[in-house]
């Protein structure tokens, strides 16, 4: 079962406490944008196995919004973090690196 720490509160909660709101650091397009900005917004995904990040909200715990890095094919947590952070902070690309020397890097 995946375990997730949220970064506000601290409690260590397993996924049935926690509500999934897709991938992270997506750019939103508004009002003025191409039609094709706007379908890469609403529709395109990478949906990586491996590496990803992504967008969690402690239901049933504190409600707020935080941002996790995991392996999608391990269930391996390297970091959470809060969701105002516009890309991943130097110390989650850290952890991540140095437990997959292979990982190309965010984007």
């Amino acid at each position: 079962m995946l375990t997730l720490t949220c970064p506000y509160c601290g409690v260590k909660a397993e996924e049935t406490e926690l509500a999934p709101g897709g991938e992270a650091h997506l750019k939103r397009f508004g009002p003025g944008s191409s039609d094709d900005e706007f379908e890469s917004y609403m529709f395109a995904r990478r949906n990586e196995k491996g590496v990803h990040f992504e967008r969690w909200r402690h239901a049933y715990g504190c409600g707020k919004w935080f941002l996790a890095a995991r392996d999608t094919a391990t269930l391996e947590v390297f970091a959470t973090y809060p969701a105002q952070t516009p890309e991943p902070p130097p110390e989650v690309v850290a952890a991540i690196k140095a437990r997959r020397p292979d990982w190309k890097g965010y984007k």
